[in-house]
């Protein structure tokens, strides 16, 4: 092993050129299930333009990768421990390290899964700390279309559970004389595109196969938007033939239920509800937030089937809120990690060139509102850029402009 060099404190770093942004590239210690980190491939991507790299020692792990993999990859790259990863100039974690966040130094950059509309205590803690930050879930194109993004695992993960669930709730499934099975899905968006494309197949293509080969008809799928979801005669009798009810809604207003949890009462008891949107519930902000399938529990990656009696329904549905009728739910905080290797080379694709515009700036400080697109994506998804508009009301961007307005006033950007 080649020699590293060490601080008089003992804490590995990396020997930093000028100029050149250090990256740190720590794991997430979530649920067990969780074994997504950023794969060898990123890391000698940056160290390749310069920069040293600092991973926590066992990243990949869970994935087959060892430490040696990624020292492999440039000799800039050091491992070390978490803390280290953390205290470096931009810190690169895929889902939002909550109790690490005052690890960092005053001024260092998070980029992560931040989700600054929908966390507001999140926003308010990083900007007590003095950290800059990079939102992935926030950057999008001057089309509003988001750059870093996984939608297509998201349907087909998430389907894929609910057959999964289907097989064990409803032992007809393989039975000769069956008619279709019937699929529902909540919204016509990019990820319940990828659901309806799932649901035809089973949310599996073996499956499909499988299936296909016994002489059983295909699933019969059917889309419905707002329109549909506000007509509760309609949905009734919608429901009332439902084998799999898909939530891939994007709501306009989130303090109201698109389904009622009385509404779950129509569903066959062998029907499955599969939780693409997997929303939180923010009763206590404001204004709140609910569910859009009403008084269904949250899953994880360490377990993401909830038959009705499973312990999630009393854990994660907050007191108060309707949840006597029940159904098996599938549903994960984050689908595409199901598949977790897969998933970080789709991440390492989308997000290399934007870190590597970001070390070309400088840093968050040299990323400008009018640059080029990806500087423009990267401007519109920091934290200096939300700021304004939690003081001064919402941001929206306007698309096919690449400009913002706030309040009445719009901002086209250039280059």
């Amino acid at each position: 092993m080649r020699p590293r060099p060490y601080p008089a404190g003992g804490v590995p770093t990396a020997r930093r050129p000028e100029p050149g942004l250090s990256f740190g590239f720590p794991r997430m210690h979530l649920e067990r299930g969780e074994r997504r980190d950023f794969l060898p491939g990123l890391i000698g991507l940056l160290a390749g333009a310069g920069c040293p790299v600092v991973v926590e020692s066992g990243i990949g792990g869970a994935m087959g990768f060892t430490d040696d993999d990624y020292r492999a990859t440039s000799a800039l790259v050091v491992v070390a421990d978490q803390r280290a990863a953390f205290a470096q100039d931009v810190v690169v974690i895929l889902r939002a390290p909550e109790d690490r966040l005052a690890w960092m130094r005053t001024g260092a950059t998070l980029v992560s899964m931040l989700h600054f509309p929908t966390r507001p205590a999140r926003v308010a803690r990083l900007r007590e700390l003095g950290l800059e930050a990079v939102s992935l879930d926030s950057l999008a194109n001057d089309e509003g279309h988001r750059l870093v993004e996984n939608m297509r695992a998201v349907g087909w993960n998430g389907v894929e559970a609910a057959f999964d669930a289907l097989a064990r709730t409803c032992p007809r499934l393989t039975r000769p004389g069956r008619g279709p099975v019937r699929v529902t899905v909540l919204g016509a968006g990019t990820v319940g595109k990828h659901a309806v494309e799932a649901a035809t197949k089973y949310g599996n293509p073996s499956r499909n196969r499988a299936l296909t080969e016994l002489g059983l008809p295909g699933p019969l799928v059917t889309v419905v938007g707002r329109n549909v979801t506000d007509d509760a005669r309609a949905m009734r009798s919608l429901l009332w033939s439902t084998d799999v009810l898909v939530d891939a809604s994007r709501r306009s207003d989130t303090t109201r239920p698109l389904v009622p949890n009385a509404w779950l009462a129509w569903l066959p008891a062998h029907a499955v509800v599969c939780d693409l949107v997997v929303d939180p519930y923010l009763l206590d902000a404001d204004p709140p937030t609910v569910r859009s399938i009403e008084g269904i529990p949250q899953g994880d990656l360490d377990r993401w089937t909830l038959p009705p009696d499973d312990p999630a329904w009393e854990h994660t549905i907050p007191r108060g809120i309707p949840a006597e009728h029940r159904r098996t739910v599938v549903s994960c905080y984050s689908w595409p990690g199901v598949h977790p290797e897969a998933c970080m080379r789709h991440y390492q694709d989308q997000l290399g060139p934007l870190l590597l515009k970001l070390v070309e700036r400088g840093g968050i400080d040299g990323v400008r509102s009018d640059g080029g697109t990806r500087e423009r994506a990267l401007w519109r998804a920091s934290l200096r850029s939300w700021l304004p508009a939690v003081d001064a009301g919402p941001l929206e961007l306007v698309r096919g402009t690449g400009g913002v307005r706030r309040g009445g006033k719009l901002t086209l950007a250039t280059g």
